[in-house]
C-alpha cells in the first residue's frame, strides 16, 4: 500500500490491472470455488485501495463507495457467475462497470431511428438541464454552509441531505454520461426520489438504483427464495446498513457507532410494516392515500429518523466541518480553473 498511498494514478492503474485480471481469470474459470479463489485477491484490493487516500475524507469516502462496496459486490457476484459483470462483457464496458457505480442497459429491440434519435436528443437536454441546476444548487449550498453555525440543527442537517442527493445524482450521470461517450448505455441511477409514494417506492426504485441492482441479487433474491419476501427485505436492509457502516469508517477512519445500521434496520422494519399494512387497507376496500399525502409521509419519515440516525455518524465532532472545507477548497480550485480557461480563450 506504501506504493499506491495518496497516488490517484497509482490506484487507478492497480484497480484497472486487477479488474483486466478478473476478466480473464473468469472467462477460464466456471463459476463457483475456483473463480471465487481467483477472484479474492482482487476483493482484497478492492476493500483496501480506498485507505491509500490519506489525504481527503472526500477521496477515501467516494472511492470507498466505488471499489469497497460496488467493486466487492460485482466480483462476489461475478464469482457466483451472476450480477451486471460478465467475463464475455468486451473489455472497455467490462472495465467501466467494474470500477465505477453502473450498470449496463440491456439491448432492447431497435425503435425506429428517428424516434430512437428524438428519445436520446430529449433525454441528453433534461440531463443537461438537470445537472445545471443540481450544481447551482449545490453552489448555493456551499455558500451557505459559510453561515451554518447561525442555522437550527435541522435546517443544517436538511441541507447535507439536499447536498448528498445532488452530489450523487450529479455525479453518477457524469459517469454514465462518459460512457455513453465511449458508447455504452447506462441504467438510471435516480428517479426522482423526492416523489416517491411509499418508503418501498423510495427505497426500491427510486432512490440510488444501482445500490438496488447489486443487493438484489447479492441478498434480495437468494434469501427470498428460501425465507420469503420479509425475511428478505430485512436482509437486505442489514446488508446495507453494514455496508453503510463501511462508508463511513472509510470516511473517518473511526469505529462505527451503530446508527446507520439501525437506520436502515429501521426502514427494513418499516418497509415490512407497510406492505401489511398496504394489504389489510386494501383488503377492507379503503381508497389509496392521495399521492401528495402519501409523499408528504415518506419525506416526513426518512427525514425525521435521518435527522437521528444517518447524519450524526457524519456530523459529530466537527467532522463535518471538514468534510465541507474540502468542498470548498475544491470547488474553489474548479471556480480558478475555470476562470483561467476563459481568460485564456
Amino acid at each position: 500500500m506504501e506504493l499506491l498511498r495518496d497516488s490517484v494514478p497509482m490506484v487507478s492503474l492497480a484497480v484497472t490491472a486487477a479488474a483486466l485480471y478478473s476478466r480473464a481469470a473468469s472467462s477460464r474459470l466456471h463459476p463457483g470455488f475456483l473463480r471465487f479463489a481467483a477472484l479474492l485477491p482482487v476483493v482484497v484490493l478492492f476493500a483496501a485501495a480506498p485507505f491509500a487516500f490519506t489525504f481527503s475524507r472526500n477521496v477515501r469516502g467516494m472511492t470507498g463507495f466505488f471499489f469497497g462496496w460496488f467493486g466487492v459486490f460485482k466480483l462476489l457476484l461475478l464469482a457466483a457467475g451472476r450480477g451486471p459483470l460478465e467475463p464475455t462483457l468486451p473489455v472497455l464496458p467490462f472495465v467501466f462497470t467494474a470500477l465505477l457505480p453502473v450498470k449496463l442497459k440491456r439491448q432492447e429491440p431497435r425503435r425506429g431511428e428517428a424516434g430512437a434519435e428524438a428519445a436520446k436528443t430529449k433525454s441528453r437536454s433534461v440531463s443537461l438541464v438537470s445537472s445545471a441546476v443540481k450544481l447551482a444548487i449545490i453552489a448555493g449550498l456551499l455558500k451557505v454552509y459559510q453561515f451554518k453555525h447561525q442555522l437550527h440543527l435541522y435546517v443544517r442537517l436538511a441541507l447535507y441531505g439536499i447536498h448528498i442527493y445532488c452530489f450523487f445524482d450529479l455525479l453518477l450521470p457524469c459517469i454514465a454520461a462518459a460512457g455513453q461517450v465511449l458508447g455504452m448505455e447506462m441504467e438510471p441511477q435516480f428517479d426522482q426520489p423526492y416523489l416517491a409514494s411509499s418508503l418501498r417506492d423510495f427505497w426500491g426504485r427510486r432512490w440510488n438504483l444501482m445500490v438496488s441492482a447489486i443487493l438484489r441479487p447479492s441478498v434480495y433474491d437468494p434469501v427470498r427464495a428460501r425465507a420469503g419476501k420479509a425475511a428478505a427485505a430485512m436482509a437486505t436492509f442489514l446488508v446495507s446498513g453494514l455496508m453503510h457502516e463501511a462508508m463511513v469508517y472509510y470516511n473517518n477512519l473511526q469505529p462505527p457507532s451503530g446508527e446507520m445500521l439501525a437506520f436502515f434496520l429501521l426502514h427494513g422494519a418499516c418497509c415490512v410494516a407497510e406492505e401489511l399494512c398496504v394489504r389489510r387497507w386494501a383488503a377492507r376496500g379503503w381508497p389509496p392515500l392521495p399521492p401528495p399525502v402519501a409523499t408528504l409521509l415518506v419525506a416526513v419519515v426518512v427525514s425525521g429518523t435521518a435527522f437521528w440516525l444517518f447524519f450524526p455518524p457524519l456530523c459529530r465532532d466537527g467532522r463535518d466541518d471538514k468534510i465541507l472545507e474540502e468542498w470548498a477548497a475544491a470547488a474553489a480550485f474548479l471556480v480558478n480553473a475555470a476562470q483561467k480557461l476563459l481568460g485564456s480563450v
